[in-house]
């Protein structure tokens, strides 16, 4: 045979061995449904989407090919640098639409706290990691004060969607670290009457003269606006309106592929980002529905084998919580876009358009594979 037959296969080996093929098939079947549907909802950003899909590609090949001691050898230095970066935006930062979430290195902007949906669970799972099998209340007091501290700094940007994210992704790696239930209830409960509260006086603390401690006041409208949209259906409830109505609208079929009303007569407020599940529910109905949310938890399930199959703790504490993290991105978005949740600012998965959330979760899928290759090698 051709010498240069090897070379070539000896080259796709190399590239292909850090992919882990169900977690790549699943991948490319979401950026796939995410080309089509931004098609219709934005056709002059496809140029754009090829480029994020790229540079999100390789950032996962990139991570896949590390082993998961190298990963976790970035962990203190990322959650440092984070820290400070959103310190420094603190200080420094430039503010835009009454945020301050950026910061000016000269030749770009960045957004710092993206970083941190990276850093945090690779932390925590470091930390548990060096005091394995002395994990007591102490520990887990500490692991909650390495994430209080982020999470506080990107709250008082504000930036709730991002915070809601980290803190998500590191209460999961102290969950699975083994936290106790007796802990966790009480705060079920504290959560659940407190939601019951505001439900049930929605009326009375959400007049424009009641001052909600602790929220800003958009944020305290986006929880009134979530409880009674029709309270100003030309302001603040008009995006959630306008986005259940185009929901509501595509029925089991859909109304086809770019026929939307409520997308191409322009109700729908950031259709090719936020929003973009209601451009695919409207176009594409129930069925449309079910394949994204069929591909959605193939995807959990693989991260779940990954995790529970992971040769070490950290590898199990971080497979886990990434795995999560895509559960968490596609329920808030879901359920905000529908009406049932405060509208925060998270993308639908792998399907909004935007080239940070597109990196870091594929860096996120690109660890899952890290994880499973080491198994792998250890077995081997």
């Amino acid at each position: 045979m051709n010498r240069g037959n090897f070379h070539v296969r000896d080259i796709l080996q190399a590239v292909l061995r850090p992919i882990d093929r169900p977690l790549f098939f699943m991948l490319a079947a979401l950026m796939a449904y995410a080309y089509v549907v931004l098609m219709s909802a934005s056709p002059d950003r496809l140029v754009s989407l090829e480029i994020n899909i790229l540079v999100a590609v390789t950032a996962m090949w990139l991570t896949a090919r590390l082993t998961p001691q190298k990963l976790l050898g970035f962990a203190l230095p990322l959650y440092a640098v984070g820290v400070l970066l959103l310190v420094a935006v603190m200080l420094f930062g430039e503010t835009s639409k009454g945020a301050t979430r950026w910061l000016n290195i000269g030749i770009t902007r960045i957004q710092p706290s993206e970083l941190m949906k990276i850093a945090m669970p690779l932390m925590l799972a470091w930390f548990f990691q060096q005091r394995e099998g002395h994990i007591g209340v102490r520990e887990f007091i500490a692991a909650g004060v390495l994430l209080l501290v982020p999470v506080g700094l990107i709250a008082i940007q504000p930036d709730l969607g991002t915070a809601v994210l980290v803190a998500a992704a590191g209460l999961y790696v102290i969950f699975f670290a083994g936290l106790s239930w007796k802990l966790i209830i009480p705060v079920v409960v504290v959560g659940v009457v407190g939601i019951g509260a505001i439900v049930g006086f929605g009326d009375q603390i959400c007049q424009p003269d009641v001052v909600w401690p602790g929220l800003r006041e958009y944020q305290k409208h986006r929880i009134c606006t979530l409880l009674d949209p029709m309270q100003d259906p030309l302001g603040k409830g008009f995006h959630i309106i306008q986005s259940t109505i185009a929901i509501g609208s595509g029925g089991i079929l859909g109304k086809g592929w770019t026929q939307g009303t409520q997308t191409h007569l322009s109700f729908l407020p950031e259709r090719h980002t936020d929003f973009i599940f209601s451009v695919l529910s409207e176009e594409f109905g129930l069925v449309g529905i079910c394949i994204l949310l069929v591909i959605y938890l193939m995807l959990l399930m693989r991260g779940f084998a990954i995790a529970a199959t992971a040769p070490t703790l950290a590898t199990r504490l971080l497979a886990g919580a990434v795995t999560m993290i895509f559960f968490t991105y596609a329920f808030v978005n879901m359920g905000m876009v529908s009406g049932i949740l405060p509208v925060v600012g998270v993308p639908l998965p792998f399907i909004s358009y935007g080239g940070t959330a597109l990196v870091t979760l594929c860096v996120g899928i690109g660890i899952l594979m890290s994880i499973h290759r080491s198994r792998q090698v250890t077995q081997g």
